[in-house]
């Protein structure tokens, strides 16, 4: 290992090739995030195009089923591109996975709807999601690890960190040319056609990305391990079998991976349908609320990144985690009452019980078995929150009345009469203002949990099979903690009728990876990137 060593370690600082190195990476992955996110985005209108019912809530939790197939293919594509990645180089790996991404994103806006093609169209999608998960499990580890090979030791952090914003900068991007096409082509140009363009977009985006990376040069830790013949021959296999992996593969995945990545998806995608299904509030306002939000937060994960070179990547992370089980639900409880205070009040004046015999509500259901699971489903549409309890005859009672009527125009009118205002809202300044604040305040946890992590895992594994090793846990950890949380977290809302109750999945995780990052995450700042160990 001597001779890569010298070549690495001694290898000169340009600073015109750095800023290179970090503009190429990090504007590729928000390109790369753009396109998977933009599904996300728009779960609700892809929902009732490609996965038609009578039901929106139903027609919702297809579309995040979908979302989540996309993660749920990312390890897969982890192997797939981490291997070529150990075997072939950083460079041409990453441009692989991203014109992957953006010819599948494309396509997504091209395929005619179920109405057009009928069960061929949600089959086409589900395989559109599976090119993607496949490429975006290659892109990550590629980009920070072709930073961090990079960056000067003492600012690996900092170097590494724009790779982690970038992912946010992607969420931004989907945001901004949805309210842009809304606005240029207006709202029933939208909804028939026009939500196709932010798809069509991707392929500009490809273009850009294409001509920014390859002007890079394979990363310098890589050249010099294939000059001394130290490439991996089946970094697969070695991944499992190299001395010492299989404990730094678990901390990454249910330490590192698990945690931050929840809190990630809590920040923005959960932030977003809470603002939009539970609190009523007008689809653009929550948007642009959750994009300014989103976009004043970006320097959180610069600001740690930055502090995990002067104290270290596991303590910012132990921080972020605890944090997190302290505030989430306040920070929330904070978001609820500014968004729609007049649904607040009226849930806390006038509570909603449903009571019967058999409530076994099913989200899915097109149709429920029972009036009392029917009576949920109504309520659940509504957004309005309930309480379950068991009594031998099916009733509804509203701030402690019992309705002798329960049919749902009826139901419509009680619920007005007790205060409840379930039309479309839009916050007033200053109850924005206590929104933003609290989507700053998640933005805090992210940053600190995940802005120091691109340097970390690069510095965690070996060289030889840094590429394999990192992605693997990494995108399993986000592909299945992450990458169902809104489907999980929606399906709770649904089954419970609180809210709130979606932020358990959080808790629940975050607690599982705090206790593993304790005890079995090493600090890391400073170590060497071509060593062996």
């Amino acid at each position: 290992m001597a001779t890569a060593v010298q070549d690495c370690e001694d290898y000169q600082l340009d600073v015109k090739r750095d800023r290179l190195v970090i503009a190429a990476s990090s504007l590729g992955t928000v390109f790369e995030w753009y396109d998977f996110f933009i599904y996300g985005t728009l779960a609700a209108i892809i929902g009732r195009t490609f996965f038609p019912t009578d039901n929106a809530s139903v027609e919702l939790l297809y579309s995040l089923a979908g979302f989540a197939v996309g993660f749920g293919f990312r390890p897969l594509g982890a192997v797939l591109f981490g291997y070529f990645g150990d075997r072939l180089g950083r460079k041409y790996t990453f441009l692989a996975t991203i014109t992957l991404m953006g010819i599948a994103t494309a396509g997504v806006g091209l395929v005619p709807s179920a109405a057009s093609i009928g069960a061929a169209a949600p089959v086409i999608l589900i395989i559109l999601r599976i090119m993607q998960g496949l490429a975006l499990g290659g892109e990550y580890g590629g980009a920070a690890i072709y930073v961090a090979e990079h960056a000067p030791v003492e600012r690996r952090g900092f170097y590494t960190s724009f790779i982690q914003a970038s992912v946010v900068g992607g969420f931004i991007l989907s945001i901004v040319v949805v309210l842009g096409t809304q606005w240029l082509v207006g709202a029933e140009a939208w909804d028939a056609w026009g939500w196709r363009i932010p798809f069509l977009f991707s392929l500009l985006l490809l273009a850009i990305s294409l001509w920014i990376r390859m002007k890079l040069n394979e990363s310098p830790v890589f050249k010099a391990m294939k000059a001394a013949g130290e490439c991996s021959r089946n970094p697969l296999k070695e991944t499992f079998t190299y001395p010492g992996n299989g404990k730094r593969l678990f901390v990454a995945l249910f330490g590192i991976a698990a945690g931050l990545t929840v809190i990630w998806y809590t920040a923005m995608f959960q932030v977003l349908y809470f603002l939009q299904n539970a609190l009523r509030v007008e689809p653009q306002t929550a948007q642009i609320l959750v994009g300014i939000g989103a976009a004043s937060g970006l320097f959180w994960f610069l600001y740690f990144g930055h502090l995990s070179d002067r104290f270290g990547r596991k303590k910012p992370i132990v921080i972020g985690y605890a944090a997190t089980l302290l505030l989430l639900f306040p920070i929330f409880h904070l978001i609820g009452g500014a968004a729609n205070p007049g649904l607040a009040e009226a849930a806390r004046r006038a509570p909603v019980v449903v009571s019967g015999p058999d409530c076994g509500y099913d989200p899915f259901a097109k149709v429920q078995a029972t009036q009392c699971a029917r009576l949920l489903d109504y309520f659940s549409k509504k957004g309005v929150h309930y309480d379950k309890a068991v009594a031998p005859v099916t009733a509804v009672s509203i701030g402690g009345v019992v309705q002798p009527d329960t049919r749902p125009e009826v139901l419509d009118s009680r619920l007005a009469e007790a205060g409840y205002n379930l039309a479309k809202v839009k916050p007033s300044l200053a109850d924005s203002l206590k929104i933003l604040l609290g989507i700053l305040a998640l933005g805090a946890l992210s940053g600190a949990t995940y802005g120091p992590v691109a340097a970390l895992l690069s510095e965690l594994f070996p060289a030889r099979i840094r590429y394999s090793s990192m992605s693997i846990p990494y995108h399993i950890g986000t592909g299945y903690f992450g990458g169902f949380l809104p489907l999980v977290s929606q399906y709770i809302v649904a089954r419970t009728g609180d809210p709130y109750s979606g932020l358990w999945y959080t808790i629940v995780v975050v607690a599982m990876a705090l206790v593993v990052t304790m005890w079995g995450l090493p600090e890391t700042r400073g170590a060497r990137l071509d060593a062996k160990d």
